[in-house]
């Protein structure tokens, strides 16, 4: 609360700003007119960038404030329903009578709460029936701004999001009115296609998915709005609501993890492989996502022996396979840490022997940086060897935090792929990621999803050299300088 209450006073500081620098305008209207233009534009810049903040420090007050009426409303309702209270009436109905009226005024009354009763079935079944009706309660009404809020804050950051067809896209979700949403979604569709139309709307794709399931009569998928508003991971898919156990259900197996041999591709490829992020993600490339991985000992420079472990991403081939990189894989890797593509790669570090207590990294692309970030998050895997570095390309890891606090955690994003910003945290986010951890993150030329999430893309923009970012992650990892003594190909299986 003491940093958001600092956000306000800094958004408070910077209205102030702007007054002083409109005063400060019309004091030198004297000014040449080529000075003073310079001067305008500058002072509109920054107007721009501050008016972000105050956008995002504004709807970060609003979640709070939303967050905290909803938790009123589920005291009030459970205290309501609780027997305590029924004793109570019995021996002073006068009193029970007026708590209850007054109670009920408090969760009805447009003016305050609104229809905020929620919780316990007598809550969640008045609250459904309010869904039904369309009845907006003041904990919804704040959420939505907080959401529309943030979409605008994040079209300041990306104008195709300010682009007429896009905003009314936008306006339509936040107005809750689904029939103009179709309309200007096919229109999107019709101008743009379906990449880039997803690509358009990728940065807020999460608050749109949440207002989509707050508005409409579903009480059922509500969950992951609120979870969305409060910066976390959401359990429950934002349609139906159905809930992460049932995804888990089906991505069944103990995970298998079989010695295989590289083919001639995969071999020309690892012999130019070296301790560089490129050669990795090429590496990872090469490998494909039908299931290889890849572990790699190394003689480092320093006399020790120690490991690297390359994860691919999802096959998007179909929606369940016979390996863990699959769609439902990554849907359950999103939600949970102990997945069948975790299991396959503790399995494969045993049946290569890797000693307890061997040093390891894991480079992990798109599912295998979520696999990577989960077997960071698992005890008994960092109590068993020790993971100094996990590197993620394209992957949405920001609410995982490891076992290990010395885990040297890097993230590469591209910011037009919208796979990073399925965990929640998009350009309109508030939220952030811990001081030690390392995000890199850029805007290229790919623009287009499939395309801008492609391993192809991540290494070609890094060795391109029009960033430092290629040599900031090496500077992080010298520690596997060194010879490669072995680059054994696995074949991983669900069971």
């Amino acid at each position: 609360m003491t940093a958001r209450t600092a956000d306000a006073t800094d958004a408070t500081d910077a209205v102030g700003e702007r007054t002083a620098v409109r005063q400060e305008q019309s004091t030198h209207q004297g000014l040449q007119g080529q000075q003073e233009q310079q001067g305008q534009q500058g002072r509109q810049g920054q107007q721009a960038q501050t008016d972000a903040e105050l956008l995002v420090a504004t709807s970060v007050l609003l979640a709070d404030a939303a967050l905290a009426a909803r938790r009123t409303g589920a005291g009030l309702t459970a205290a309501g329903a609780s027997w305590r209270v029924g004793l109570q009436a019995l021996r002073r109905p006068a009193w029970a009578l007026g708590t209850a009226l007054s109670a009920a005024r408090a969760m009805s009354n447009p003016a305050g709460l609104g229809l905020a009763a929620n919780g316990g079935l007598v809550g969640e079944t008045v609250r459904s029936l309010g869904a039904v009706t369309r009845r907006r309660p003041a904990c919804v009404a704040m959420a939505v701004d907080a959401f529309a809020l943030r979409i605008e804050a994040a079209a300041r950051e990306h104008p195709n999001l300010a682009a007429p067809l896009a905003k009314r896209l936008t306006d339509a979700v936040v107005a809750g009115r689904r029939l103009e949403v179709v309309r200007a979604a096919r229109e999107l569709v019709d101008l743009l296609g379906v990449t880039r139309t997803l690509t358009t709307i990728s940065p807020v794709i999460m608050e749109l998915l949440a207002l989509a399931g707050l508005l409409d009569e579903n009480p059922t998928n509500d969950s992951f709005a609120w979870v969305t508003l409060a910066g976390g991971v959401p359990t429950t898919d934002p349609l139906f609501g159905l809930p992460a156990g049932l995804i888990r259900h089906l991505n069944p197996g103990p995970g298998r993890a079989e010695r295989t041999e590289a083919d001639a591709m995969l071999t020309r490829v690892l012999a130019r492989s070296d301790n560089d992020i490129v050669r990795y993600i090429d590496d990872i490339s090469a490998l494909g996502n039908h299931g290889l991985a890849l572990l790699r000992r190394v003689a480092c420079a320093d006399g020790t022996a120690r490991h690297v472990l390359l994860l691919p991403g999802t096959s998007f081939g179909r929606l369940s396979n016979s390996t863990p990189q699959d769609l439902v894989g990554a849907f359950d890797a999103l939600l949970r840490t102990d997945t069948t593509y975790s299991r396959s790669a503790k399995q494969m570090l045993l049946r290569a022997g890797v000693p307890q207590g061997a040093e390891l990294m894991i480079v992990g692309h798109s599912l295998g940086g979520i696999t990577a970030m989960n077997l960071a998050c698992d005890l008994d895997f960092v109590s068993t060897y020790r993971l100094t570095h996990v590197i993620t390309v394209g992957s949405p890891i920001d609410t995982k935090r490891p076992a290990d606090p010395t885990t040297q955690v890097v993230s590469l994003v591209n910011e037009h792929d919208v796979i990073p910003g399925l965990d929640g945290r998009g350009p309109a986010c508030a939220n952030d990621i811990p001081d030690s951890w390392v995000e890199l993150s850029w805007l290229d030329e790919t623009y287009d999803y499939p395309l801008s999430h492609a391993p192809q893309s991540y290494a070609g923009t890094l060795r391109s050299g029009d960033l430092p970012h290629r040599a900031r992650v090496n500077e992080l990892i010298t520690l596997y300088d060194g010879e490669i003594l072995d680059n054994q190909p696995y074949l991983l299986r669900d069971k």
